[in-house]
């Protein structure tokens, strides 16, 4: 019985054999099966779709700023033309930084050494209207808290009560180093500590630059030309410069801060920027910090002789700080190192910038003459060729514009100290 129930089992040989189908026909049978066709189909357009909606990674220029009046005066590419005074980043580091087409740039993380003063609170003003959040570092020697005191509630700013001669640790896409006194009777108050921070603070700024990949601007000086020999001064002369006078602390320390940055640049990678700041003037300047536009406009306000020393016939130019914070801002967001004159080329000798104010503030005020400080240059006048021609900035308020904004400043913080 076992044997009538056993299923009979076939050998290899009698096994039927299924004749596999053609590759391409069995997979059309694999594709009109279950309407698979039909969704291989809706991939490839909606893949299409994505591509023609967002069509390529194209550069976003780094020379374009986020504020609308930089942006129009930065072309891309930043064409050649630098020589020896024009060092120009690598296309590979610009290549870097690319955004899909539409996609806004992201606001950055900025920090501004020397923020609290004159023309870095005017510069934390422009990059908070930005979008940026910002960063304050400052030691408020010359410094003021209430330069930035409008900010502390704004959750992208921060203040930091800290001196850059020291290391400090922070993550941050820009470095703006403005640290240092600027004016003659503040950076002589202490001129070791004067070289120290030109020094120590430019190498911690640098060092901190080279650890977290930011880019960094130096605020340079138009000292670094000294007693100049050429007029007007242009980015590839040397300078003159007495290396053991009562200024050296400021111009000698300046100088080699422009050292050390392009060195790190050289040597280490570090993307910077230099540029070279020629006599600003504007609201929030130290009412007595011995530069010659607050000098003549306080001593005017309080009734006092405007004080000339030597014969007044030596020059200076001056800009407006909004023009100096255009041109910084500028600069740091295009593809050119520098250095840069940043100035305005108008001319003027100490007599005329003394009726200049009295025009503005009183036709009666006195001028008195004493003796000329030491080293105090003779001529002094940007050239801004190169500036305008890789950077498209140029100033644009006149002293006879900006004066006025100044003296409005300054009368009211006058009329408060009387109090």
């Amino acid at each position: 019985m076992k044997q009538l129930n056993r299923q009979p089992t076939l050998s290899k040989q009698h096994r039927p054999h299924h004749h596999r189908l053609p590759l391409p026909r069995s997979l059309a049978s694999y594709l009109l099966r279950e309407h698979r066709l039909l969704f291989v189909l809706l991939g490839f357009l909606l893949a299409s779709s994505c591509f023609l909606i967002y069509p390529s990674f194209t550069p976003l220029s780094s020379s374009s700023s986020p504020r609308d009046t930089v942006a129009a005066r930065i072309r891309r590419g930043g064409g050649g033309g630098g020589g020896a005074s024009s060092v120009v980043v690598s296309a590979a580091a610009a290549a870097s930084r690319r955004l899909p087409v539409g996609v806004r740039k992201p606001p950055l993380r900025v920090v501004v050494t020397g923020g609290a003063g004159f023309v870095g609170s005017h510069l934390v003003d422009e990059l908070l209207a930005r979008g940026d959040s910002v960063i304050v570092v400052d030691n408020f020697f010359t410094g003021r808290k209430e330069n930035v005191a409008r900010h502390l509630a704004d959750p992208r700013f921060e203040l930091i009560r800290h001196d850059v001669v020291e290391p400090i640790l922070l993550e941050v896409d820009q470095i703006y180093h403005l640290a240092c006194p600027a004016s003659p009777v503040h950076y002589k108050f202490n001129p070791i500590k004067t070289i120290k921070t030109n020094v120590m603070g430019t190498l911690n700024m640098l060092g901190l630059a080279k650890r977290v990949g930011a880019r960094f601007l130096l605020t340079s000086t138009s000292e670094v030309y000294g007693d100049p020999l050429e007029h007007p001064q242009k980015e590839s002369y040397w300078g003159h410069v007495n290396p053991i006078g009562v200024r050296s602390c400021y111009d000698e320390g300046k100088r080699t801060a422009e050292t050390l940055t392009m060195d790190y640049h050289r040597g280490a990678g570090v993307e910077v920027r230099i540029a070279r700041i020629f006599n600003t003037y504007g609201p929030r300047m130290c009412l007595d910090d011995g530069r010659v536009v607050s000098n003549f406009v306080a001593q005017t306000l309080r009734k006092q002789p405007m004080t000339v020393y030597g014969d007044g016939k030596q020059t200076r130019s001056f800009q407006y700080v909004s023009d100096l914070v255009d041109g910084l801002i500028t600069l740091m967001e295009s593809e050119h190192i520098g250095p840069f004159n940043l100035g305005n080329p108008g001319e003027f000798t100490m007599l005329e910038l003394a009726q200049v104010v009295k025009e503005t503030i009183d036709p009666s005020a006195r001028v008195e003459f004493k003796p000329n400080t030491a080293d105090d240059p003779h001529m002094r006048k940007p050239d801004i060729s190169k500036a305008k021609s890789l950077l498209h900035w140029e100033p644009k308020i006149s002293l006879k514009q900006g004066l006025p904004r100044m003296v409005s400043d300054f009368q009211k913080r006058i009329m408060d100290e009387k109090r």
